[in-house]
């Protein structure tokens, strides 16, 4: 199997690197080597290496910038990944995309199935919905996988900035109000290898095997609560150094991009093709329990 992966720096696509080679050839190409925001130079890359899989980990997350530059969060959330597809759909290759919870408004009283309305509030969530149609309306094998809140043990994320955070602030400010599951981004990149090779071990027009995904840990928490989460393992015994967490409302955090209350995912559709999710809380230890291995350098 040759796989060409786009993105190869960021979190999930680091550990999609050391981790897609388990099934073929890989390029695994950063930002520097294929800006998704130069559709030529995606067309060339696909064409020259003729990939039979493409796993695009690549995206504009920069979540309020967007607002104020939507038409380059839609070339690279949404006219890329339709290139790649474009190509792929003349070769039978597979198209694996990420998206995200935000192409949900967050409304529903319960979690979102992949089959409910989508209508998002910001500006990066409509570039990423633009990108899941994009790229179905190709007709391309494909996998698009929407997972949320996203994190790390390398990188820019909300782990990381708390534990930075933790031991320069006394008190910090969380919002309590918005309810989803943190994801450790190794996982994702275990759970895409499995959803690869059973797709390869079954019929290829078997429908159970082409479409859109959730997938996010099990269960959900606020980020009020996951930083609960993160300072009681953080700080475990050591509860009298830990920082005071008050909880505040999203009105009490403005911000220029508006956020979903509710970015819940039902994770049913993964279950059903034999990938179990563990919960939130599991992945975060197991990450922190990593963080713990490495020089403060790297993981801060």
């Amino acid at each position: 199997m040759r796989i060409l992966l786009t993105g190869a720096n960021g979190q999930v696509g680091w550990e999609l690197a050391r981790l897609l080679p388990l099934l073929g050839e890989v390029a695994a190409l950063d930002r520097k080597q294929c800006d998704l925001s130069d559709l030529k130079r995606v067309r060339d890359v696909v064409r020259e290496f003729k990939p039979d899989v493409v796993v695009n980990a690549a995206a504009y997350t920069a979540v309020d910038q967007a607002e104020s530059e939507p038409e380059v969060a839609r070339i690279v959330n949404a006219a890329a990944p339709e290139v790649m597809a474009n190509e792929l759909s003349r070769t039978s290759g597979l198209l694996v995309h990420y998206s995200t919870d935000y192409v949900f408004d967050g409304t529903k009283s319960g979690p979102y199935t992949e089959d409910d309305a989508t209508n998002p509030v910001n500006a990066y969530g409509a570039s990423k919905l633009e990108g899941e149609r994009a790229l179905q309306h190709t007709g391309v094998a494909h996998l698009i996988f929407r997972t949320s809140w996203v994190y790390a043990a390398r990188g820019r994320n909300f782990l990381l900035t708390m534990l930075r955070l933790f031991s320069q602030r006394p008190e910090l400010k969380i919002v309590s109000d918005q309810i989803g599951a943190p994801t450790w981004s190794r996982w994702i990149a275990q759970q895409t290898i499995q959803a690869i090779r059973l797709r390869a071990k079954s019929d290829e027009h078997d429908p159970r095997f082409n479409g859109v995904f959730h997938m996010t840990a099990g269960g959900y928490t606020s980020w009020y609560g996951f930083a609960c989460a993160i300072r009681a393992l953080h700080y475990a015994g050591q509860e009298a150094a830990a920082p005071r967490l008050v909880p505040i409302s999203t009105a009490e955090y403005p911000t220029p991009a508006k956020r979903p209350l509710n970015s819940v995912l039902s994770n049913a559709r993964l279950s059903a093709i034999g990938l179990i999710q563990p919960s939130w809380e599991i992945l975060l230890a197991q990450c922190l329990a990593e963080i713990g291995n490495s020089p403060v350098e790297t993981r801060l």
